[in-house]
């Protein structure tokens, strides 16, 4: 699922397993955008770094879904 902008605070459901994530960090490295992601509940090794995917309707993180309704932000 797309949403318009990936921003700190979000939080996101890994797909199968429905574990919650959130995101800690948005940042850019030349023309790529990366999201960091902590486990709701988890340790210091449950943290991702994943590329953002940008399209025409939005922005998503492969292997996740958003969780939330587009009108809290």
């Amino acid at each position: 699922m797309a949403v318009a902008k990936i921003q700190p605070g979000q939080v996101w459901l890994m797909d199968g397993i429905e574990e919650t994530w959130l995101v800690t960090k948005v940042y850019s490295e030349a023309f790529t955008s990366y999201a960091m992601l902590r486990k709701v509940g988890g340790g210091d090794e449950d943290v991702r770094r994943l590329k953002i995917q940008k399209a025409a309707d939005g922005a998503s993180l492969p292997g996740f879904r958003f969780s939330q309704e587009p009108d809290q932000f």
